[in-house]
């Protein structure tokens, strides 16, 4: 059985873009137990790779990251132990240790769609409209980890329009379907990822 709410396991893509100008592709496949994503960039060559283990309640408790551009690359490992997440950074020859703080509900976001919709799914299977809370954050260039509150808000009476501020200034719409699959996410910066292909889908979704 598939814990993470409504969530199909499975093979999704998503195209992002910036003031309508599609900048990168985002592929990830889903099960019980992992969750796996590449963002490729249109320009530039850039990579960014996700190889995550999910717990039994579709939690992070591990991972894998590796990002690329030309011929430079780093490379994290992340593990959850008690009340933290730790992990170690390589790059140019050198690594380094990190340690952040997990919160209450021990959410990780290591920045692809997949991981958002998790949260969301998270939420909705608590009964929660609305929460705030420490969410650690993995970034795509660095691959450092990071522990900020952040707040996630279901917008409308059927619970498939959120928003989410991940820091002061900063805000974005996220459109889910009845399954819990992010459909479009848009931010107040004119970027927004649109969802082309999810799990029984026969043919690409229209992006409209």
């Amino acid at each position: 059985m598939f814990i993470a709410g409504t969530l199909p396991p499975g093979d999704y893509r998503y195209e992002l873009r910036r003031d309508g100008r599609p900048v990168a592709t985002e592929e990830a496949v889903l099960s019980a137990t992992r969750l796996r994503g590449i963002r490729r960039m249109s320009e530039g060559g850039d990579r960014y790779e996700v190889d995550a283990e999910l717990d039994e309640a579709a939690r992070v408790k591990s991972a894998v990251l590796r990002y690329s551009r030309g011929p430079f690359s780093r490379s994290a490992s992340y593990q959850t132990r008690d009340e933290f997440l730790r992990g170690s950074l390589s790059a140019l020859g050198g690594r380094s240790d990190l340690v952040v703080k997990l919160g209450r509900f021990r959410e990780i976001d290591a920045d692809l769609v997949l991981f958002k919709a998790l949260i969301i799914a998270h939420a909705r299977a608590r009964g929660q409209a609305r929460f705030t809370g420490r969410i650690a954050s993995l970034n795509p260039s660095t691959l450092a980890a990071a522990s900020h509150k952040q707040t996630y808000r279901q917008l409308d009476t059927g619970g498939l329009r959120w928003s989410y501020e991940p820091r002061m200034g900063d805000a974005e719409t996220i459109e889910i379907d009845e399954r819990g699959v992010i459909v479009r996410i848009r931010d107040n910066r004119g970027s927004e990822a649109v969802l082309l292909k999810a799990p029984a889908d026969d043919l690409a979704i229209s992006s409209g």
